[in-house]
Protein backbone atom coordinates (compact mmCIF):
# COMPACT_ATOMS: atom_id res chain seq x y z
CA UNK A 1 0.00 0.00 0.00
CA UNK A 2 1.43 3.62 -0.81
CA UNK A 3 0.43 5.97 1.33
CA UNK A 4 0.68 10.14 1.51
CA UNK A 5 1.49 12.05 4.42
CA UNK A 6 0.98 15.65 3.75
CA UNK A 7 1.83 19.37 5.63
CA UNK A 8 -1.10 20.25 7.98
CA UNK A 9 -2.48 23.57 6.51
CA UNK A 10 -5.34 24.54 9.33
CA UNK A 11 -3.54 27.47 11.14
CA UNK A 12 -2.04 26.40 14.48
CA UNK A 13 -2.07 22.82 13.88
CA UNK A 14 1.51 21.62 15.08
CA UNK A 15 0.61 17.18 15.04
CA UNK A 16 0.80 15.29 11.79
CA UNK A 17 -0.89 12.23 10.81
CA UNK A 18 2.61 9.95 10.92
CA UNK A 19 5.65 10.28 12.92
CA UNK A 20 9.11 8.60 11.48
CA UNK A 21 8.53 6.00 14.24
CA UNK A 22 5.44 4.56 13.05
CA UNK A 23 6.75 5.36 9.34
CA UNK A 24 9.40 2.80 9.50
CA UNK A 25 7.21 0.15 11.28
CA UNK A 26 5.01 0.54 8.42
CA UNK A 27 7.71 0.34 5.99
CA UNK A 28 9.10 -2.62 7.56
CA UNK A 29 5.88 -4.24 6.83
CA UNK A 30 5.94 -3.55 3.23
CA UNK A 31 4.40 -0.40 2.72
CA UNK A 32 5.57 2.80 0.76
CA UNK A 33 5.57 5.89 2.46
CA UNK A 34 5.45 9.70 0.88
CA UNK A 35 5.69 12.39 3.07
CA UNK A 36 5.69 15.81 1.73
CA UNK A 37 8.39 18.24 2.43
CA UNK A 38 10.97 15.57 3.35
CA UNK A 39 12.01 14.52 -0.25
CA UNK A 40 8.87 14.87 -2.45
CA UNK A 41 6.50 17.74 -3.55
CA UNK A 42 2.59 17.98 -2.35
CA UNK A 43 1.98 16.69 -5.82
CA UNK A 44 4.52 14.31 -5.87
CA UNK A 45 3.69 12.65 -2.40
CA UNK A 46 0.15 12.19 -3.72
CA UNK A 47 0.79 10.94 -6.86
CA UNK A 48 -0.33 6.33 -6.75
CA UNK A 49 -1.17 7.07 -3.19
CA UNK A 50 -3.96 4.16 -2.38
CA UNK A 51 -4.64 5.62 1.10
CA UNK A 52 -3.78 9.68 1.84
CA UNK A 53 -3.59 10.19 6.06
CA UNK A 54 -4.21 13.42 7.64
CA UNK A 55 -5.05 15.21 10.99
CA UNK A 56 -7.72 17.63 9.54
CA UNK A 57 -10.38 17.06 7.20
CA UNK A 58 -8.49 18.62 4.16
CA UNK A 59 -10.51 21.50 1.94
CA UNK A 60 -12.18 21.39 -1.20
CA UNK A 61 -9.61 22.32 -2.85
CA UNK A 62 -7.19 19.56 -1.40
CA UNK A 63 -9.56 17.17 -2.08
CA UNK A 64 -9.42 18.34 -5.76
CA UNK A 65 -5.93 17.09 -5.74
CA UNK A 66 -5.69 13.67 -4.52
CA UNK A 67 -5.75 10.56 -6.55
CA UNK A 68 -8.72 8.88 -8.04
CA UNK A 69 -10.35 6.13 -5.80
CA UNK A 70 -7.99 6.62 -3.16
CA UNK A 71 -9.07 6.30 0.35
CA UNK A 72 -8.62 9.62 2.82
CA UNK A 73 -8.50 9.08 6.66
CA UNK A 74 -8.77 11.66 8.85
CA UNK A 75 -10.40 13.76 11.94
CA UNK A 76 -13.80 15.70 10.52
CA UNK A 77 -14.35 18.26 12.91
CA UNK A 78 -17.99 19.97 13.43
CA UNK A 79 -18.75 21.64 10.85
CA UNK A 80 -21.06 19.82 8.08
CA UNK A 81 -19.27 17.51 5.75
CA UNK A 82 -22.22 18.26 3.05
CA UNK A 83 -19.64 20.89 0.76
CA UNK A 84 -16.88 18.47 0.74
CA UNK A 85 -19.53 15.84 -0.74
CA UNK A 86 -19.14 16.99 -4.54
CA UNK A 87 -15.40 17.35 -4.67
CA UNK A 88 -15.32 13.57 -2.84
CA UNK A 89 -17.32 12.32 -5.77
CA UNK A 90 -15.72 13.88 -8.65
CA UNK A 91 -12.38 11.90 -7.61
CA UNK A 92 -14.59 9.12 -6.17
CA UNK A 93 -12.53 9.20 -2.53
CA UNK A 94 -13.79 6.84 -0.07
CA UNK A 95 -13.37 8.85 3.16
CA UNK A 96 -13.10 7.38 7.28
CA UNK A 97 -14.08 10.08 9.74
CA UNK A 98 -11.56 8.63 12.90
CA UNK A 99 -13.97 10.26 15.40
CA UNK A 100 -16.34 7.68 14.34
CA UNK A 101 -14.15 4.33 15.19
CA UNK A 102 -16.93 2.56 17.63
CA UNK A 103 -15.68 2.34 21.28
CA UNK A 104 -15.37 -1.36 21.01
CA UNK A 105 -12.74 -3.71 22.52
CA UNK A 106 -11.05 -4.12 18.98
CA UNK A 107 -10.91 -0.70 18.11
CA UNK A 108 -9.27 1.05 21.26
CA UNK A 109 -5.97 1.27 19.62
CA UNK A 110 -7.58 3.38 16.75
CA UNK A 111 -9.42 5.82 19.01
CA UNK A 112 -8.37 9.04 18.34
CA UNK A 113 -10.55 11.10 20.70
CA UNK A 114 -9.26 8.83 23.74
CA UNK A 115 -5.68 9.65 23.06
CA UNK A 116 -5.96 12.97 22.17
CA UNK A 117 -8.09 13.34 25.40
CA UNK A 118 -5.33 12.21 27.51
CA UNK A 119 -2.69 14.53 26.10
CA UNK A 120 -5.05 17.62 26.42
CA UNK A 121 -6.64 16.64 29.70
CA UNK A 122 -2.71 16.48 31.05
CA UNK A 123 -1.90 19.51 29.51
CA UNK A 124 -4.50 21.73 30.31
CA UNK A 125 -3.28 21.62 34.00
CA UNK A 126 0.35 22.38 33.29
CA UNK A 127 -0.81 24.86 30.86
CA UNK A 128 -3.39 26.46 33.65
CA UNK A 129 -0.58 25.77 36.94
CA UNK A 130 1.85 28.26 35.12
CA UNK A 131 -0.94 31.08 33.78
CA UNK A 132 -2.19 30.89 37.61
CA UNK A 133 -0.72 33.47 40.70
CA UNK A 134 -0.72 30.70 42.86
CA UNK A 135 0.76 27.43 43.54
CA UNK A 136 -1.39 24.09 43.59
CA UNK A 137 -0.34 22.50 46.90
CA UNK A 138 -0.82 23.62 50.57
CA UNK A 139 2.88 24.22 51.83
CA UNK A 140 3.96 24.26 55.45
CA UNK A 141 6.67 26.92 55.16
CA UNK A 142 8.79 29.13 58.10
CA UNK A 143 6.58 32.00 56.66
CA UNK A 144 3.41 29.97 57.44
CA UNK A 145 0.78 27.90 55.43
CA UNK A 146 0.05 28.54 52.00
CA UNK A 147 -3.55 27.08 50.92
CA UNK A 148 -3.77 24.85 48.34
CA UNK A 149 -5.51 26.07 44.91
CA UNK A 150 -9.06 25.29 44.55
CA UNK A 151 -9.54 23.10 40.75
CA UNK A 152 -12.98 22.25 39.33
CA UNK A 153 -12.98 19.68 36.07
CA UNK A 154 -16.10 20.40 33.56
CA UNK A 155 -16.76 17.40 32.00
CA UNK A 156 -15.67 13.76 33.27
CA UNK A 157 -14.47 12.02 29.98
CA UNK A 158 -10.88 11.04 29.28
CA UNK A 159 -9.58 14.45 29.42
CA UNK A 160 -11.94 15.66 32.14
CA UNK A 161 -10.59 12.17 33.89
CA UNK A 162 -6.90 12.72 33.27
CA UNK A 163 -7.22 16.54 34.56
CA UNK A 164 -8.61 15.55 37.69
CA UNK A 165 -5.69 13.12 38.18
CA UNK A 166 -3.00 15.19 37.08
CA UNK A 167 -4.38 18.19 39.31
CA UNK A 168 -4.67 15.90 42.17
CA UNK A 169 -1.09 14.54 41.79
CA UNK A 170 -0.17 18.68 42.19
CA UNK A 171 -1.74 18.66 45.64
CA UNK A 172 -4.67 20.53 44.43
CA UNK A 173 -8.23 20.81 46.13
CA UNK A 174 -9.61 18.86 43.29
CA UNK A 175 -13.81 18.78 42.02
CA UNK A 176 -15.54 17.56 38.93
CA UNK A 177 -18.71 17.92 36.92
CA UNK A 178 -20.54 16.09 34.06
CA UNK A 179 -23.88 15.27 33.95
CA UNK A 180 -23.46 11.40 33.36
CA UNK A 181 -24.37 8.85 36.16
CA UNK A 182 -21.66 7.18 35.65
CA UNK A 183 -19.02 9.89 35.93
CA UNK A 184 -19.67 10.46 39.45
CA UNK A 185 -18.27 7.09 40.64
CA UNK A 186 -15.17 7.96 38.49
CA UNK A 187 -14.63 11.54 39.61
CA UNK A 188 -14.82 10.10 43.21
CA UNK A 189 -12.74 7.98 42.92
CA UNK A 190 -9.80 9.95 41.26
CA UNK A 191 -10.12 11.28 44.89
CA UNK A 192 -12.29 14.66 44.06
CA UNK A 193 -15.89 16.06 45.03
CA UNK A 194 -18.70 15.96 42.71
CA UNK A 195 -20.63 18.81 42.04
CA UNK A 196 -23.56 19.19 39.57
CA UNK A 197 -27.20 18.58 38.97
CA UNK A 198 -28.95 15.53 39.72
CA UNK A 199 -27.51 13.39 37.41
CA UNK A 200 -29.67 11.29 35.17
CA UNK A 201 -29.04 8.16 32.96
CA UNK A 202 -31.15 10.06 30.13
CA UNK A 203 -28.06 12.75 29.52
CA UNK A 204 -25.81 9.66 28.17
CA UNK A 205 -25.73 9.60 24.47
CA UNK A 206 -24.27 6.79 22.07
CA UNK A 207 -20.83 5.70 23.08
CA UNK A 208 -20.93 6.81 26.84
CA UNK A 209 -20.68 10.26 25.24
CA UNK A 210 -23.10 12.75 26.86
CA UNK A 211 -25.66 13.86 24.37
CA UNK A 212 -26.80 17.43 23.36
CA UNK A 213 -28.66 18.64 26.36
CA UNK A 214 -31.90 21.28 25.41
CA UNK A 215 -31.61 24.18 26.22
CA UNK A 216 -34.12 23.88 29.53
CA UNK A 217 -31.03 21.15 30.94
CA UNK A 218 -28.35 23.68 30.16
CA UNK A 219 -29.95 26.16 32.46
CA UNK A 220 -29.93 23.66 34.98
CA UNK A 221 -26.73 22.91 34.23
CA UNK A 222 -25.29 26.45 34.83
CA UNK A 223 -27.52 26.89 37.49
CA UNK A 224 -26.11 23.95 40.06
CA UNK A 225 -21.82 25.53 38.95
CA UNK A 226 -22.98 28.57 39.77
CA UNK A 227 -22.72 27.91 43.33
CA UNK A 228 -19.54 26.08 42.91
CA UNK A 229 -17.63 28.31 40.53
CA UNK A 230 -16.73 31.50 42.69
CA UNK A 231 -14.35 29.57 44.90
CA UNK A 232 -12.58 27.85 42.29
CA UNK A 233 -8.83 29.27 41.32
CA UNK A 234 -8.82 27.06 38.13
CA UNK A 235 -11.30 25.54 36.06
CA UNK A 236 -10.86 23.38 33.51
CA UNK A 237 -13.19 22.79 31.07
CA UNK A 238 -12.88 19.66 28.28
CA UNK A 239 -17.25 19.22 27.70
CA UNK A 240 -17.87 18.15 24.08
CA UNK A 241 -19.98 16.42 22.22
CA UNK A 242 -18.81 14.51 19.02
CA UNK A 243 -19.79 15.92 15.86
CA UNK A 244 -21.58 19.12 17.49
CA UNK A 245 -20.71 22.44 18.91
CA UNK A 246 -19.57 21.97 22.11
CA UNK A 247 -22.33 23.34 24.81
CA UNK A 248 -21.51 26.53 26.64
CA UNK A 249 -21.36 25.61 30.56
CA UNK A 250 -19.70 29.36 32.29
CA UNK A 251 -21.07 31.85 30.56
CA UNK A 252 -20.42 35.91 31.32
CA UNK A 253 -22.47 36.02 34.18
CA UNK A 254 -20.44 33.42 35.85
CA UNK A 255 -16.82 34.79 35.17
CA UNK A 256 -17.84 37.78 36.78
CA UNK A 257 -18.35 35.92 39.89
CA UNK A 258 -14.71 34.44 40.03
CA UNK A 259 -11.99 36.40 41.72
CA UNK A 260 -9.47 38.86 39.70
CA UNK A 261 -6.17 36.07 39.16
CA UNK A 262 -8.66 33.14 38.66
CA UNK A 263 -7.50 31.28 35.26
CA UNK A 264 -9.98 29.35 33.05
CA UNK A 265 -9.00 26.79 30.61
CA UNK A 266 -11.17 25.94 27.87
CA UNK A 267 -10.22 22.72 26.11
CA UNK A 268 -13.56 23.17 23.64
CA UNK A 269 -12.53 26.44 22.26
CA UNK A 270 -12.13 24.56 19.23
CA UNK A 271 -15.43 23.57 19.28
CA UNK A 272 -17.17 26.44 20.14
CA UNK A 273 -16.16 26.69 23.65
CA UNK A 274 -17.70 25.60 26.93
CA UNK A 275 -17.24 29.18 27.95
CA UNK A 276 -18.56 32.28 26.78
CA UNK A 277 -15.36 34.53 25.17
CA UNK A 278 -12.94 31.73 24.67
CA UNK A 279 -11.22 31.66 21.62
CA UNK A 280 -9.06 28.91 20.21
CA UNK A 281 -5.33 29.37 20.11
CA UNK A 282 -5.87 32.52 22.37
CA UNK A 283 -5.29 33.96 25.63
CA UNK A 284 -8.51 36.30 26.82
CA UNK A 285 -8.37 38.13 29.88
CA UNK A 286 -12.01 39.09 30.82
CA UNK A 287 -12.70 41.19 34.19
CA UNK A 288 -9.63 40.14 35.51
CA UNK A 289 -9.86 36.55 35.19
CA UNK A 290 -7.56 34.85 32.11
CA UNK A 291 -9.25 32.38 29.69
CA UNK A 292 -7.43 30.23 27.71
CA UNK A 293 -8.24 28.40 24.36
CA UNK A 294 -5.34 25.75 23.91
CA UNK A 295 -4.65 24.18 20.93
CA UNK A 296 -3.66 20.70 22.00
CA UNK A 297 0.16 19.93 20.84
CA UNK A 298 2.64 17.21 21.11
CA UNK A 299 -0.20 14.59 20.35
CA UNK A 300 1.21 13.40 16.88
CA UNK A 301 3.20 10.42 18.51
CA UNK A 302 -0.52 9.07 19.97
CA UNK A 303 -2.43 10.05 16.88
CA UNK A 304 0.41 7.95 14.80
CA UNK A 305 -0.14 5.10 16.48
CA UNK A 306 -4.06 5.43 15.94
CA UNK A 307 -3.28 5.25 12.45
CA UNK A 308 -1.13 2.54 12.36
CA UNK A 309 -3.62 0.66 13.80
CA UNK A 310 -5.96 1.38 11.45
CA UNK A 311 -3.84 0.93 8.35
CA UNK A 312 -2.95 -2.56 10.10
CA UNK A 313 -7.00 -3.08 9.98
CA UNK A 314 -7.79 -1.86 6.50
CA UNK A 315 -4.12 -4.22 5.16
CA UNK A 316 -4.78 -7.28 3.54
CA UNK A 317 -2.01 -10.13 4.48
CA UNK A 318 -0.47 -9.10 1.23
CA UNK A 319 -0.74 -5.52 2.09
CA UNK A 320 -3.12 -4.67 -0.32
CA UNK A 321 -5.71 -1.53 1.37
CA UNK A 322 -9.18 -2.95 1.39
CA UNK A 323 -11.94 -1.69 2.38
CA UNK A 324 -15.16 -3.74 3.82
CA UNK A 325 -17.98 -1.31 4.39
CA UNK A 326 -19.59 -4.25 6.21
CA UNK A 327 -16.78 -4.23 8.87
CA UNK A 328 -17.42 -3.26 12.06
CA UNK A 329 -15.11 -0.81 12.56
CA UNK A 330 -14.74 0.27 9.06
CA UNK A 331 -18.72 0.69 8.75
CA UNK A 332 -19.69 3.51 11.39
CA UNK A 333 -16.49 5.51 9.88
CA UNK A 334 -17.05 5.81 6.65
CA UNK A 335 -18.19 9.22 5.28
CA UNK A 336 -18.20 8.29 1.93
CA UNK A 337 -17.26 4.85 -0.22
CA UNK A 338 -15.97 5.29 -3.99
CA UNK A 339 -17.34 8.71 -3.56
CA UNK A 340 -21.16 8.43 -2.77
CA UNK A 341 -22.74 8.08 0.47
CA UNK A 342 -22.62 4.75 2.26
CA UNK A 343 -25.92 3.06 0.45
CA UNK A 344 -25.17 3.90 -2.65
CA UNK A 345 -26.29 7.67 -3.42
CA UNK A 346 -23.92 10.27 -4.33
CA UNK A 347 -25.44 13.39 -2.78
Amino acid sequence: MRIAVLRETAPAEARVALVPEMVQRLTKSGHQISVERVHESRAEALTGADLWAHVRRPSTAEIGEAPEAATLVSMLGVEPVEPLLPALAARRLTFLGLERVPRITRAQSMDVLSSQATVAGYKAVLVGASELGKLLPMLTTAAGTLAPAKVLVLGAGVAGLQAIATARRLGAVVAGFDVRPAAREQVLSLGATFVGPEVSADYEGEGGYARPLTAEEQAKTREALAAAIPQQDLLISTAQVPGRRAPVLIDAKALTTLRPGSVVVDLAAETGGNVEGSKAGERVSIDGVVVLGPVPLHASQMFARNVLALVQHLSTKEGALKIDPEDEITKPMLVTLNGQLPGGSER
